[in-house]
């Protein structure tokens, strides 16, 4: 250990000037921030951003050098890094947006991309004319840059808050797409900037802007369609699908960018948006491959970005103005472009009250103020560019912090939050499915269901439960499923196939720890123990500790954690309820416990859920039966016929 420590003194002391020790930085701090970020439940962002800076700026001033540097380490390989790297972000966010998902507010979304922009431009620039007094063409520049919010930071928020309605949707759609909008403006604006004669600028700005519409969009359309080509015919083997998708994204961003400064980060965009809106292949394998690698790219990036500050531009701002410049973004420019964009759009108040409260800044503002400043300092070295990256890194660190703090309770405040959401999906939709859906609902909790028999569909409805008809394999079907409110999903069609490629349609939408499976039928390995080998009563067992879990049975797998209870099956449970017993309610309180619930319903009883006093559900799962507190109701199988009197206070129940 002695002498592994004295290596990592030495590496650190080496500070930038190890590669190795340089790259390993990186990858310890972003990860290792993401999972601290994930453990106290704040925008990774924040701890990214922090650790950049303790590296970078923060070691420098305490130590006279930073312990990171990342132009020493990548030298001019850097800034074409962190492009390739954000056009690699932009085309997975790319692969997230459906057309399904804005249905009817389409044109909230054009609007908020188009004037939207342009309205927080203008009141961004002038902002930081009046505000930080900074040159009407060093205020133009970056009130462009900080035109984006961007899908880094708006995505892990809105998987955070959920919002119900439309807002959802319309925040991811502009996240992603206002990127390259926002990239691109940037560039027409240094265009103008970098322009000899004013009398040209006109016609600079037009050809820049077609030829960044075309060569962008054109090389991007075309490497989605190659990439469809193939897989539509077999021409790549599964194992190779991932590394072809990202060398062609890796082609079209270089190419585009070859004969169009910028337009890399449209052809990524459009490349991924027409891919996620394709049906001839099936492509959630890629997305999910990309879905992992952006992990590891923001946090490098945000990390990379950070450590670049120095203190002579941390020195160089004036904090105060800085502070009145960003509460103009927050109150003025992002409510203003809300507000007017979404006039006649079909959104409630409370949709667009929230919506002006979310536009944090993320790595694109980043990384096109590092690239455009490094262009403006070479062909205006007395133009101050040198300001803007600290300007747009104190505006990201500034709109991140207010609204990752605040957008939760202001969501749940105005009452468009769905966090949490304690709804049960359930495939399938049998007797028993349809029994424990009713339940469920008369106690307050959310319950939809689905099922290709017409006859279960039509009894279900009949019996006023959320019921939709088709095939959860289909993928039309799947993608117009309505799952607002649902947070956990129950297999159990009598078909095991079934259930396990349904639980790994929901993966990605639930998470593996939310996904649920009843067989048709029991294994023979998991048959009940004869009450000879085990005389204790559940309840009894729990408080002692001599529950027997079985790890595959208490854990998520592939294919869903067990529910209710081992030997209990859909076969069974139909075969119980056809001979009389019910799924009922019962209420726990200080004078009616859980150990005078097993009393009175005896070891027959298969308890299924606990409804706690606050309305969160907990389902029991094969192994581990859940507890219940006094307040909470849990919903169980009974015998009616087996009751056990009780001489004691009296219960509630359905």
């Amino acid at each position: 250990m002695g002498g592994l420590g004295a290596d990592l003194l030495t590496l650190a002391a080496s500070g930038g000037g190890n590669a190795g020790f340089g790259v390993l930085l990186i990858v310890a701090l972003g990860v290792g921030a993401q999972w601290l970020a994930w453990r106290i439940k704040v925008p990774s962002i924040l701890l990214l951003l922090a650790f950049g800076f303790a590296v970078g700026p923060g070691w420098a001033m305490a130590q006279g050098k930073p312990l990171l540097d990342p132009d020493s380490l990548f030298g001019d390989l850097l800034l074409p890094l962190v492009g390739l790297c954000v056009g690699l972000i932009l085309y997975e966010g790319g692969l997230t947006l459906r057309a399904r998902d804005i249905k009817g507010v389409s044109r909230a979304v054009f609007t908020l991309v188009s004037l939207g922009a342009f309205v927080t431009w203008i009141v961004a620039s002038l902002g930081s004319y009046i505000v930080l007094g900074l040159s009407p063409q060093l205020s133009a520049l970056l009130g462009a840059i900080l035109i984006v919010t961007g899908p880094t930071v708006v995505g892990p928020l809105l998987r955070h808050i959920r919002p119900a309605g439309q807002s959802g949707p319309i925040l991811r759609w502009e996240g992603i797409v206002i990127d390259p909008i926002g990239a691109v403006s940037a560039v027409l604006v240094l265009e103008v900037l970098l322009a000899g004669n004013p009398a040209e600028v006109p016609l600079t700005v037009g050809i820049a802007l077609l030829k960044t519409i075309v060569i962008g969009g054109g090389i991007g359309l075309s490497s989605a369609l190659l990439l469809l080509g193939f897989l539509d015919k077999f021409w790549i083997p599964e194992h190779l699908q991932n590394p072809t998708s990202l060398m062609l994204v890796v082609i079209a961003y270089s190419v585009s960018n070859h004969f169009q400064e910028e337009s890399g980060l449209l052809a990524t965009t459009v490349m991924g948006v027409f891919l996620a809106n394709q049906r001839r292949v099936d492509l959630r394998h890629i997305l999910e491959f990309k879905e992992n690698l952006s992990v590891l790219i923001i946090a490098s990036l945000f990390i990379v970005l950070a450590a670049r500050i120095t203190p002579a531009d941390l020195e160089a701002v004036n904090w105060w103005r800085s502070g009145l410049f960003l509460a103009v973004l927050v109150l003025l420019a992002r409510p203003a472009s809300v507000w007017l964009s979404t006039i006649g759009a079909g959104l409630d108040w409370r949709e667009r009250l929230f919506m002006s409260w979310m536009a944090p800044r993320g790595i694109v503002a980043a990384a096109v103020a590092s690239v455009f400043a490094l262009s403006l300092e070479e062909a205006m070295p007395d133009s101050g560019a040198s300001r803007l990256v600290p300007l747009a890194f104190l505006m990201i660190v500034g709109t991140v912090t207010i609204y990752g703090l605040t957008a939760s309770p202001v969501a749940r405040l105005l009452g468009v939050s769905d966090q949490d959401p304690q709804g049960v999906f359930i495939v399938g939709a049998s007797p028993v499915a349809r029994a424990i859906a009713a339940v469920l609902n008369r106690h307050g909790v959310a319950v939809a269901l689905a099922d290709t028999n017409r006859g279960n569909v039509t009894s279900g409805r009949m019996a006023g439960l959320k019921i939709a008809y088709g095939n959860i394999l289909d993928e039309i079907f799947f993608e117009n499923l309505d799952l607002r409110g649902m947070g956990r999903v129950i297999a159990m069609t009598p078909n095991e196939e079934v259930n396990t490629l349904a639980l790994q349609r929901f993966t990605h939408e639930f998470g593996k720890a939310n996904l649920y499976r009843l067989p048709a039928r029991v294994d023979k390995k998991e048959r009940p123990k004869p009450k000879s080998e085990d005389s204790k009563s559940i309840p009894e067992r729990i408080r002692t500790g001599s529950v027997d879990l079985d790890p595959l049975q208490s854990h998520s797998s592939s294919t869903g954690r067990r529910v209710f209870d081992t030997g209990i099956d859909l076969t069974t449970l139909e075969k119980r309820l056809a001979s009389g017993w019910v799924i009922k309610a019962t209420s726990i309180s200080a004078e009616f416990t859980f150990e005078d619930y097993h009393t009175l319903y005896g070891d027959e009883a298969v308890p299924m859920f606990v409804v706690d006093a606050d309305g969160d559900v907990t389902i029991a799962v094969a192994g581990k039966h859940p507890t219940a507190e006094p307040g909470s109701k849990i919903i169980a199988l009974v015998n009616p016929e087996s009751l056990f009197i009780l001489k004691g206070p009296k219960f509630e129940g359905d």
